[in-house]
């Protein structure tokens, strides 16, 4: 059995930690809202914009067409864009995201094709451990403390010059879609080339006639690399709100435990306290009755 001091010093450090973990939560709270209205504000821009393009490419086709948009013509080599946070202490948000990445690798792998991975933030570098070998780059967004386009315009350019350059066929995009601060939804969607367009939306205007002025070639040439700059730009201020929003559910949870654990630890106390005291209660008495 634990000695008093033992458990005094315990009960201290799990109040100190209940402490750090619910302040750790109201700076979630904080935070969370911005994040939400910012993931929320970019979403019909990029939705817009991703229709149109699948709308584009539904229609583009032959020897003209961008890669980007109609694609090479082959879909050997898979990479997958796997984004997540650079911190930790956020339950399952990373691990989720990294999961979801997974099943889709051991899928393609299943079909004969050649994945690789473009890890953008420091928790998917546990992806090194399951596929070590093909790592094709490594973002750190460590200096970042608020999602800004240019960081995923940084991203873009360098997908979009790998691609060029024949270094993957088809990309695909991870991340956590942010729906409430209870749920995050893992979501993997392809990003190079544009996906053809569905029938899902048929009112949204996406499938106009489109004319193109000064010229079909200058306007797909600045639209389609800012497309896959605006798609992860959303996935970034997606990913923002729901680590902040998984954050505050896993630090409201440590908190909570925290407290049980220093309730069982007091009782605990508590028993053992009235137990030596007992004993010496219990000692006092014999030695009165032996004189």
């Amino acid at each position: 059995m634990a000695s008093l001091k033992a458990l005094k010093l315990r009960i201290g450090s799990v109040k100190s930690t209940q402490k750090i973990t619910k302040a750790m939560k109201m700076v979630a709270a904080a935070k969370l809202r911005r994040a939400q209205e910012a993931a929320q504000n970019g979403r019909p821009y990029a939705e817009r914009l991703e229709a149109v393009m699948a709308s584009l490419a539904s229609r583009v086709g032959g020897v003209g067409a961008s890669p980007l948009l109609a694609g090479t013509g082959k879909d050997q080599v898979q990479l997958l864009v796997v984004a997540t946070s650079e911190r930790g202490l956020a339950g399952a948000f990373n691990s989720n995201i990294v999961r979801a990445a997974r099943r889709k690798a051991e899928e393609l792998i299943a079909q004969g094709k050649t994945v690789k991975f473009y890890l953008v933030g420091k928790k998917g570098r546990v992806l090194k451990r399951f596929y070590p070998n093909a790592i094709l780059a490594d973002q750190e967004m460590g200096h970042i403390k608020t999602v800004s386009f240019e960081d995923a315009r940084v991203v873009a350019d360098d997908l979009v010059a790998r691609f060029t350059r024949g270094e993957f066929d088809v990309a695909h995009l991870f991340f956590s879609k942010f729906v409430s601060a209870l749920v995050q939804e893992p979501t993997g969607r392809q990003l190079i080339p544009v996906p053809l367009a569905t029938d899902r939306a048929p009112k949204s205007g996406a499938d106009a006639v489109v004319e193109y002025e000064p010229s079909e070639e200058d306007i797909l040439a600045d639209l389609l690399p800012r497309n896959i700059a605006v798609q992860i730009f959303r996935a970034l201020q997606e990913n923002a709100a729901s680590e902040q929003g998984s954050r505050m559910n896993a630090m409201d949870n440590a908190t909570r435990n925290a407290g049980d654990m220093i309730n069982r630890l007091s009782i605990q106390y508590n028993r053992t306290r009235q137990a030596a005291i007992t004993t010496e209660l219990v000692e006092i008495i014999s030695g009165a009755e032996a004189l």
